[in-house]
């Protein structure tokens, strides 16, 4: 939801910090602002809009100082304005704190502090925080001791980092259901959110846990307990990014660049060892029932999971939104969840994965960032090996997982002899050539895509429609639209058409049809049915399609054909056309592409 930044170093740190904040940007990008300490005095500056933006208002690059914070924030309690923005000062200036996360109790505490003479300057539930520690310092004179105190104070969800000018020479950082991660440099370290605040510098890393509190210094650190005060041993671990692929790389956004490095991330995910697969096939198998959760785009990539099931294992798995989980999910020991986040910290998700343990429920996930908290409290993770994905809106790293959820399929299919071992190698020789084959595709089509989309700029609503597979994939394509063109669109089933959505049909409203290989005789069918019925009624129908189909292109007003896939992975290449053509909309309409409005990447608050 938000982005922390800490560096404590021998050396001036504003730059970096700055460029940290940037690296950051992507997790929110309403306000942001820097707190220095220099001198036993701590400097703030911040303001709304990018942090660009801010920089240029506030000269953050100017602050001279070792040690500091950052913070990126998208708003939750209080607008986007000067005040509510991060860092936030304590009364008489002692302690300054970036807070990701929400405190609940924020109110009461407020209230109480207000009793004792506070003046809050914003309206978030994060500055009670800053003042909660002043007033504990008052007491105990020991600053380790009031952050205790505060955190104690506090219920909720928080990552949050603390300076003080009693301690110089520290930053204090605490976590509970919101990333924190430290990284370790040489003569200086770090503390971010998540490890694209670092990666520029370091690649050792150690990912603090729920109720671990951190005291980190140029050279050290040490990790202890929130409730014991014990210290708690953690091991770095190595992080196998290479700091390139954060970057554009000479696209014009984020989101094009993670479009096209899709042929490059379906490599990954057919590389990841067949071993992981077969350890989450087997758990599969041993489930009496098998739940599969997501939220937003990974909600989709789960019942696209769901298909795959049913196709080939004939086995019903049911898909829940991680939100709705614990309402609707009836779990004993002998059941299992699995989980789909990119993050990895996905507030929903992780409530999901508490609530399925409570019933000594197995649990699994599909990851892509290393370190996080949902690969940690999990029994079994395939980490996607996506690498890092910088626009909020998600397009890589679903299709990634929609290719692992493929292969565990497919493992489960072969030991329970749904397919034979000829299918189970023909099905993996499909996928190797995958790769090769969408990389074409997009090279030689991203044209097309182009020209569709800027004929199409004026369309205000869309309808998106698949049969099968192709529902969920029609589902997740409407959903990019909506959020990176800001235009209504709705991913249905074909078959809703005849059952009121047809009664909207006009021509202000546009379709968008996944049309099956022919070969696919039932769906193929169904879905020139729905096209057809759009088109008796006025209605302009866009498709995509694949070579030799002569009956859809005498239907369609306009199409991408697509070239002749297996079964198997055609649902995939359209969607990656269809990501391409929301992008080309939103590019024409002059959208904040790789930064929606009123979206964040990471969402880890309820």
């Amino acid at each position: 939801m938000c982005g922390i930044s800490g560096i404590v170093s021998s050396e001036n740190i504003a730059k970096d910090l700055l460029n940290s904040l940037r690296c950051l940007e992507y997790r929110g990008y309403d306000s942001c602002g820097l707190a220095v300490l220099k001198d036993k005095k701590i400097i703030v500056r911040k303001n709304i809009g990018t942090v660009d933006e801010v920089n240029a208002k506030e000269r953050l690059t100017h602050l001279m100082g070792n040690i500091g914070i950052g913070h990126t924030r998208w708003a939750t309690h209080g607008g986007v304005t000067k005040e509510n923005s991060h860092p936030h000062l304590s009364m008489n200036n002692q302690f300054a704190i970036v807070h990701n996360g929400i405190f609940s109790n924020y109110q009461e505490l407020k209230e109480e502090l207000v009793d004792k003479g506070v003046k809050f300057l914003s309206l978030t539930d994060s500055e009670v925080f800053a003042h909660l520690i002043e007033h504990a310092y008052e007491v105990c004179q020991d600053v380790e001791k009031a952050f205790i105190a505060a955190l104690q104070r506090v219920e909720g969800s928080y990552g949050v980092a603390v300076l003080s000018y009693h301690e110089p020479q520290y930053i204090f950082c605490a976590k509970k259901d919101s990333p924190l991660i430290l990284g370790l440099g040489e003569g200086r370290n770090f503390i971010a959110s998540d490890i694209n605040g670092f990666l520029e510098y370091t690649n050792k890393a150690i990912t603090l846990d729920d109720d671990d509190y951190a005291i980190v210094s140029k050279d050290k650190y040490w990790i202890k307990n929130i409730a014991t005060g014990q210290k708690v041993r953690k091991k770095p671990f190595t992080i196998e990014w290479d700091v390139e692929t954060t970057k554009k790389g000479g696209y014009r956004h984020y989101m094009l660049k993670e479009i096209f490095d899709q042929p490059h991330t379906a490599k990954q995910a057919l590389k990841i060892e067949r071993s992981r697969i077969q350890g989450l096939a087997q758990m599969i198998q041993q489930s009496q029932n098998c739940y599969l959760v997501g939220v937003g785009t990974t909600y989709y990539v789960a019942i696209v999971g769901q298909y795959l099931f049913a196709q080939f294992l004939h086995r019903h798995v049911p898909v829940i939104s991680s939100d709705e989980f614990h309402q609707t999910a009836i779990l004993s020991e002998n059941d299992m969840l699995l989980a789909i986040s990119q993050s990895g910290e996905t507030y929903d998700t992780k409530m999901a994965i508490n609530y399925a343990q409570s019933f000594d429920a197995k649990t699994a996930a599909i990851v892509n960032v290393m370190g996080s908290s949902i690969s940690m409290m999990v029994d079994q993770v395939i980490m996607q090996g996506s690498g890092p994905e910088i626009c909020v809106v998600s397009t890589k790293a679903a299709f990634s997982q929609m290719l692992i959820l493929l292969r565990v399929v497919i493992e489960v299919a072969r030991v329970q002899k749904y397919i034979t071992d000829d299918e189970y190698t023909v099905f993996y020789e499909n996928l190797n050539d995958f790769p090769t084959i969408l990389e074409a595709t997009l090279n030689e089509q991203s044209g097309f895509v182009r020209n569709i989309a800027r004929e199409a700029i004026h369309v205000h609503n869309w309808l998106f429609l698949g049969c099968g597979v192709y529902f969920p994939i029609a589902m997740e394509s409407a959903l990019k639209m909506k959020e990176v063109s800001y235009m209504h669109a709705e991913g249905m089933p074909a078959g809703f058409l005849k059952h009121g959505t047809l009664a909207m049909i006009d021509d202000k409203i546009n379709t968008v049809v996944f049309v099956p290989p022919p070969d696919q005789k039932e769906l193929y069918g169904r879905t020139l049915v729905a096209i057809e019925e759009v088109k008796a009624r006025g209605g302009t129908v866009f498709g995509f399609t694949f070579d030799e189909d002569k009956k859809s292109e005498q239907l369609l007003d306009r199409m991408i054909c697509l070239p002749k896939v297996h079964y198997l992975v055609a649902p995939l290449l359209e969607m990656v056309m269809a990501q391409l053509f929301s992008y080309y909309v939103a590019l024409d309409l002059g959208r904040n592409i790789d930064k929606p409005r009123n979206l964040a990447k990471s969402v880890t608050v309820a």
